[in-house]
């Protein structure tokens, strides 16, 4: 037995023997995959007897059982029971089935230490291997996957045989042709031409003293999209290019795959037959599951058996994923007006692509758009912007952060896994109601000796040019309801005092227009926006004095975000107790200013934010646990004033004052109604699934005699 054995032994391992051969039963745990044969350099004799002999050794060892557990599967490693054992020769002990699963995928370190082995395991391809499917066996089911019948009904069953994998193409220039109405303007189906975009603009205080010039005068300047109507909806938002980038490591098996399943069926059903998707999935390498099509019934099907497909092993590769997801957009042969990727992994990068630092601070969004050519264009508008989503409190939230601010998208940080699905919904809400794009706001003085100083525009690329003389913000797209506000900091000179009795000057600061697309309408808009002006009188009355509410709480916004910045940057070099101490200034600050006083909904919003971020800057055990995460993602959502999923709920914030009541409980800032629309139809279908899994579970279940 003992013959057969090493003779099966020998042939996993590409030896020539003249034993007589092995049974053809493969290997106990072996995988059914077949992947590339390993590097040439493997097969040296010298390397191959030390690497058998210590094989050798481990298998026929005691039958002790060991304490160790495999660092890849987490199950026992125990000698002689049936179960290959693989020693490095960095002394960490591994199942052999689990270490040839990872060294096929490319990762040639060591799990544990991260050392690089010049011995590697070697496996022999799989008879089962399929060719259409990418150099990829059958796929496997996570043995803790939930069978697909506890999905609701409106999810579909997959195929019993799964549509014939296509191979990807050397460019990925097979997206499916969109629809003749989407091409040409002329033939896109009638409706009415949609509301224009709304621009504000309210000065900080009414008047300024004649006498007086004013450095640092605050003139609010704001944007806000037209509303969706029910009955066009289709026609007049923009249609989307799709691509999902999702992490089918290891580390997501069990619950968390069977949700992020749940999650992309929930946008298939949500995408329109102009929308397009492709789905890309990385472990250890990047496949592309689906290529970009059509969501209509065919393409919905497709998708669906596309993600029942997925199964989770090996590690993480994001940049490749990455890569993977932002060529399918580039190549594509046409064009739908909205496109964006949507990345979601649990872990951290385990790849030596992104070199290693000392430290998260050093870790900025300038290296990462190289690596992944995220570059801006002409415009300084992002092509692709990356909406990244953070499971879990393993994943890498400063790497996942950069990721999305270098790309123009967002980071949401979702601490719990039965979030995944809302998350998503939050942000295909907005992607699905684009109203406005290529928005453009120019700002000009409109007096002599008014000039622009500053505008803290976020992430929104802004300019200031002829000497103070004009200003542009890049908007870019809006989404249905959405609003943008920015403060645009003047200088303001003297004003000769009128010598009529009783008369008032007036001073005229700006001149404001605006720019966009109407995805309507397809044709671009042009708005003047009216001139902003403030009284001069000899002297300001008290009324006079009293600043705008307005401009006022989006002071506070920025206090806060600069704040929470600021504290983070602290709480990255350890200083903990100076990061809370910050958070507790800004908060008594915040609490002082007349819009905090007047009840403002958004400075409530801002004080639960600061503690909330103070408990998670407890110690460095949280901050890094979860604290970390939860502060970029509140920086990400506030540099483009855009909502993000945060913590636990991502929608309901609530303020514990002391003496433990509540004094505030109400939903994100920068939620739009297509958002929260899009979420409570995610909760809703949720508690459905829920309510049907526990009338299933009481059917079931026999009614035990009185």
């Amino acid at each position: 037995m003992m013959s057969g054995t090493w003779s099966k032994l020998k042939k996993t391992l590409l030896f020539k023997s003249n034993a007589a051969p092995a049974s053809s039963s493969p290997l106990p745990n072996q995988s059914d995959s077949s992947f590339p044969p390993p590097r040439s350099s493997l097969s040296s004799s010298s390397s191959s007897s030390s690497f058998s002999s210590r094989f050798s050794r481990s298998l026929s060892s005691s039958s002790r059982p060991s304490k160790k557990t495999c660092a890849i599967c987490l199950g026992n490693v125990r000698s002689g029971q049936g179960q290959a054992i693989f020693t490095a020769e960095c002394s960490h002990t591994f199942h052999f089935s689990c270490i040839t699963n990872s060294v096929k995928h490319g990762n040639y370190l060591c799990p544990i230490c991260r050392s690089k082995w010049k011995e590697i395991p070697l496996q022999l391809p799989s008879a089962n291997a399929d060719p259409n499917r990418n150099a990829a066996g059958r796929a496997r089911v996570s043995p803790y996957q939930a069978p697909f019948e506890d999905y609701p009904a409106n999810y579909s069953r997959p195929q019993q045989q799964l549509p014939p994998h296509r191979p990807e193409p050397v460019r990925y220039a097979d997206d499916e042709p969109l629809p003749v109405s989407s091409m040409d303007p002329m033939m896109s189906a009638p409706c009415a031409p949609s509301n224009n975009v709304f621009v504000k603009a309210i000065p900080e205080f009414p008047a300024v003293a004649a006498p007086e010039s004013v450095s640092d005068f605050a003139v609010l300047v704001g944007v806000r999209a037209p509303p969706l109507l029910d009955d066009a909806r289709q026609y007049e938002r923009a249609p989307i290019d799709l691509v999902t980038v999702l992490d089918v490591s290891g580390s997501m098996a069990g619950l968390k795959l069977v949700l992020l399943k749940r999650a992309v069926c929930f946008v298939i059903e949500n995408l329109g037959p102009a929308d397009r998707l492709s789905i890309v999935s990385f472990s250890s390498s990047a496949h592309r599951k689906l290529p970009l099509l059509r969501m209509t019934g065919r393409g919905r099907e497709d998708a669906k058996a596309a993600v029942n497909s997925l199964f989770s092993d090996g590690g993480t590769d994001i940049v490749e994923g990455l890569k993977k997801g932002a060529r399918i957009l580039e190549e594509r042969r046409e064009r739908n007006p909205v496109a964006s990727i949507i990345l979601l992994s649990d872990g951290k990068h385990t790849f030596d692509f992104i070199p290693a630092r000392r430290s998260h601070q050093n870790r900025t969004s300038s290296d990462l758009p190289r690596i992944l050519g995220f570059t801006n264009n002409e415009n300084n508008q992002r092509s692709f912007p990356v909406h990244a989503f953070g499971l879990g409190v393993d994943h890498d939230s400063s790497t996942m952060h950069a990721i999305s601010d270098a790309s123009g998208g967002t980071f949401s940080f979702i601490e719990s896994v039965d979030m995944v699905q809302d998350a998503f919904a939050r942000c295909i809400g907005g992607l699905l109601s684009v109203v406005a794009q290529e928005l453009r706001l120019t700002m000009t003085s409109a007096s002599p000796g008014v000039e622009i100083d500053s505008i803290p525009s976020g992430r929104y690329a802004s300019e200031i040019s002829d000497q103070g003389f004009q200003a542009v913000i890049n908007v870019g797209d809006l989404y249905a309801d959405e609003e943008k506000e920015f403060l645009v900091h003047l200088s303001i000179p003297e004003c000769a005092i009128a010598e009529s009795v009783g008369t008032v000057g007036r001073t005229s600061l700006l001149k404001i227009s605006c720019s966009y697309r109407d995805t309507a309408s397809k044709a671009m808009v042009q708005l003047e926006g009216e001139r902003v002006e403030i009284r001069r009188p000899k002297v300001v009355s008290r009324t006079d004095g009293v600043v705008s509410l307005e401009v006022d709480r989006q002071r506070n916004r920025l206090w806060v975000a600069e704040g929470i910045a600021k504290a983070q940057e602290m709480a990255e070099l350890g200083n903990l107790e100076g990061a809370q101490a910050l958070l507790a200034q800004r908060r008594t600050t915040l609490l002082t200013s007349a819009s905090a006083q007047a009840g403002d909904g958004l400075c409530s919003w801002l004080e639960a934010e600061l503690m909330e971020i103070r408990e998670r800057m407890e110690n460095m055990a949280m901050y890094e646990h979860t604290g970390r995460a939860y502060v970029l993602s509140g920086l990400s959502s506030h540099s483009w004033q855009r909502a993000t999923t945060r913590g636990y709920s991502g929608n309901v914030t609530t303020i514990r004052r002391e003496g433990g009541s509540s004094s505030y409980s109400g939903p994100v800032a920068y939620d739009t109604p297509s958002m929260v629309s899009m979420v409570s139809k995610s909760q809703s279908l949720s508690a459905k699934f829920t309510r049907e899994q526990v009338s299933r579970q009481n059917k079931s279940t026999p009614l035990s005699n009185a």
